[in-house]
């Protein structure tokens, strides 16, 4: 895992897993912008239906938490997927891919590690791995 210089252009040579760590998340970030953008244009277009109407949202805006929701009817945890075809909600997806392009990653370099038999790092991995899933299933509360 250690960086190089390639002598002849000066420039950094890069593992296997780093190489392939960067192209995943490179992709990764790409396309989650790309659907964020999307979404955006389909919500201030009109072109998907929202639940809160682009020239009601500064009214909304500034309201706790509990009266946002009671005013907006709008889902807490995970129940947002129920709503992904609605406007307001369709950026999520593009907020949860670019939350999961890290997961994707880590299995994508996995692979890499298991072949070259470096346990260590495979532990790491499924440790980041298990550590993020945990906290994206929402089983973890604070206060509550």
């Amino acid at each position: 895992m250690n960086i190089s210089n390639n002598e002849s252009a000066g420039e950094p040579v890069l593992s296997e897993e780093q190489q392939r760590y960067a192209s995943w998340l490179n992709w990764g970030a790409r396309s989650g912008l790309l659907m964020l953008i999307v979404a955006f244009l389909a919500y201030v277009t009109g072109w998907l239906p929202a639940d809160v109407p682009l020239n009601e949202l500064p009214k909304v805006w500034g309201l706790p938490v509990d009266a946002y929701l009671k005013q907006t009817g709008a889902p807490t945890g995970w129940s947002w997927l129920t709503r992904i075809g609605r406007g307001d909600f369709a950026g999520l997806i593009g907020i949860a891919w670019l939350s999961a392009s890290s997961l994707i990653c880590l299995l994508a370099v996995l692979p890499i590690y298991a072949r070259r038999r470096d346990w260590v790092f495979v532990a790491l991995c499924v440790g980041a791995l298990a550590v993020q899933l945990l906290a994206a299933s929402g089983w973890l509360t604070a206060g509550k």
